[in-house]
């Protein structure tokens, strides 16, 4: 499936062809709290009248309660929306990964997910890990599939010993803080024509009260959360992001920040205050 993007954001292919939006949405921790369902499920549908397609969830995120709530989010739009979701590493194996698919789109209501991570690195093979994943774009419940949290060492293995060519995207944490996978992951990326998606791209709130973003903020009129994503999504079409919102109003927020068209003099404000790596790193987590 491609989803095209809106007027405002962006497109970004994927190595199989396929187009999705440059920003989209997060859903870490909706679904938690019944109390919050409905306006949970407005949150993320005022997010798709903005322009924000994909949709990023997990099965580990609230036990499954992130998918059904996403599933009731888009019913009657499936065909607006790009539905990302992940396996857990321990169930992982081949026939682990096929299951989970199949209990994840049955949560969702859905008969095909269009992309597909695996969270993290654990115990299983990547041969096996690989292995499923194929097995379901044959079989029609997945368009593709990809990975999540894999540093240099591992998408190189990934590619090579374990097969793994077919990958579509490497999901990372990546954001004005967390810089690091600027130094080997995204060149090594770029060269295979292959866009990383950043999680937490204002590293979870904690960006926000610094100085200088607030400085650079208030001098372009917009909220330092709008050009934390700025910053994040200049790197179009070699980086896409998912982040989540908490109330429509910051779903709008989000949106509006595809508006936002940092100049050189905010780029080289931001980049003095957050410095890029001199040199190779272990890859950050959340």
């Amino acid at each position: 499936m491609t989803t095209p993007a809106s007027p405002t954001n962006p497109s970004v292919p994927l190595p199989d062809g396929r187009v999705v939006p440059a920003l989209g949405q997060g859903t870490w921790r909706l679904g938690d709290d019944p109390r919050r369902r409905e306006s949970e499920i407005a949150t993320l549908r005022a997010g798709l009248d903005a322009g924000l397609t994909l949709i990023d969830t997990a099965e580990m995120y609230g036990q499954g309660a992130s998918e059904r709530l996403v599933g009731e989010a888009i019913e009657g739009r499936r065909d607006e929306v790009f539905v990302v979701g992940k396996v857990l590493p321990d169930n992982a194996s081949r026939r682990g990964t096929v299951e989970a698919c199949h209990a994840s789109l049955e949560r969702l209501g859905l008969e095909r997910l269009d992309l597909y991570l695996l969270h993290w690195r654990g115990r299983h093979p990547l041969t096996d890990t690989v292995e499923g994943m194929e097995e379901l774009v044959a079989e029609g419940a997945i368009g593709g599939w990809g990975v999540s949290n894999f540093d240099l060492d591992d998408m190189t293995e990934l590619v090579g010993p374990a097969g793994g060519v077919n990958v579509q995207t490497n999901q990372i944490l990546y954001n004005l803080a967390r810089r690091g996978p600027e130094f080997e992951l995204l060149p090594w990326a770029r060269d295979r024509g292959m866009p990383l998606m950043s999680y937490s791209p204002v590293d979870g709130g904690e960006l926000l009260d610094h100085p200088v973003l607030r400085t650079v903020a208030a001098e372009m009129g917009a909220t330092p959360a709008q050009v934390a994503l700025a910053w994040v999504l200049r790197l179009a079409p070699d980086m896409l992001a998912a982040v989540k919102a908490a109330t429509t109003e910051h779903a709008l927020e989000n949106a509006a920040a595809l508006a936002i068209d940092l100049d050189d003099r905010a780029v080289v404000q931001l980049e003095r205050a957050f410095p890029a790596p001199t040199g190779p790193g272990p890859l950050e987590m959340r």
